[in-house]
C-alpha cells in the first residue's frame, strides 16, 4: 500500500474491522509486535531537512521523534492511560520524555496549557485526578493533550470517538479540526465510521484486506465513489433515506 499526507491536510483511512488501519498505524509509529516485519520506504519530511526513512532509522533517532513530532491518539483512554497515576503526571510525562531538564514549574504551565487547550474544565483542580475521575470524553481530551503538549506535525488518531456518545463525538471532532487550524496539524485520521471521516478528512482512503482500493477527494468518494467494494461500504451504513424495507448492502 502506498500513502501520502501534506502538511496541514487530514487523510481519513476508512475499511470493515481486520482490514489493516490500526496496522497501518503502528507501523508509522514503529509500534508493531517483534514479530511483524514493516517493509518498503517510509518517508518523513522534517521541516527545512531532506527527507528520511523512518524504517532505516536508529531507535534513539526514532524515540526522539515519536511523541514529539509525531503523536497518536489511541482508540480506548482507559487501556491507553494508566490508571494509578494522575493525569498532570502522564501529561508531564510527555514533556519530560522530550525536554527532561525541563523545571517544575515550566512543566505544570505546559500541562496545564494543554488542559485548557483541549476545554478540559478547571486544569488546575483536576490536574491531580485520576483517569477513573474523569468521563469518556474528558478521558479522550486527557489523551489529545498527552499528543499535542509537544506541538507536533503529525497527529495519528485511531479511531477516537468509537467508545463517545454522539454528541461527544461532535465535541471531539470539533477539538480536532479547531486544533488542526491553530498548529497546521498534519493528521491521519482512522475509523470505520464513515460518517465521522466525511466531517473532518479533506481525503480519504479506502482499505481492503491491508490494500488501498481507492483514494479521492472526501467529496469526490462519497459523491461519486469508484470503486465496487467503496460503493458496498457506503450502501452498508444506514442513512436518513435508507429504505427500511429493503435489507443494508453487506460486505
Amino acid at each position: 500500500m502506498s500513502l501520502e499526507i501534506a502538511a496541514g491536510e487530514t487523510l481519513g483511512l476508512v475499511g470493515e474491522s481486520g482490514s489493516g488501519k490500526s496496522a497501518i498505524s503502528l507501523a508509522v509509529m514503529r509500534l508493531l509486535a517483534p514479530s511483524a516485519a514493516a517493509t518498503g520506504r517510509l518517508l518523513w519530511q522534517p521541516e527545512g531537512g531532506p527527507a528520511q526513512d523512518l524504517l532505516t532509522l536508529p531507535e534513539p533517532g526514532m524515540r526522539s521523534l515519536r511523541g514529539r513530532e509525531i503523536a497518536m491518539i489511541f482508540q480506548e483512554p482507559m487501556t491507553a492511560l494508566n490508571p494509578v497515576m494522575t493525569v498532570g503526571r502522564q501529561i508531564a510525562e510527555a514533556v519530560l520524555a522530550h525536554a527532561p531538564r525541563t523545571s517544575r514549574a515550566e512543566v505544570r504551565k505546559k500541562v496545564l496549557d494543554a488542559m485548557r487547550e483541549v476545554a478540559l474544565p478547571d486544569p488546575e483542580r483536576r490536574y491531580g485526578d485520576y483517569p477513573h475521575q474523569f468521563s469518556g470524553g474528558q478521558r479522550q481530551r486527557v489523551l489529545i493533550a498527552m499528543a499535542l503538549v509537544n506541538k507536533p506535525r503529525l497527529l495519528i488518531a485511531d479511531e477516537p470517538t468509537t467508545a463517545l456518545d454522539v454528541t461527544v463525538q461532535a465535541q471531539i471532532l470539533a477539538l480536532l479540526r479547531r486544533l488542526r487550524e491553530t498548529y497546521g496539524l498534519a493528521m491521519l485520521f482512522i475509523s470505520h465510521d464513515l460518517a465521522v471521516v466525511s466531517q473532518i478528512a479533506d481525503r480519504v482512503a479506502v482499505m481492503r484486506q491491508g490494500e488501498i482500493v481507492e483514494q479521492a477527494t472526501a467529496a469526490d468518494l462519497f459523491r461519486h465513489p469508484q470503486h465496487p467494494y467503496t460503493r458496498t461500504l457506503l450502501a452498508a451504513a444506514p442513512t436518513m433515506h435508507s429504505d427500511r424495507e429493503r435489507p443494508l448492502a453487506t460486505l
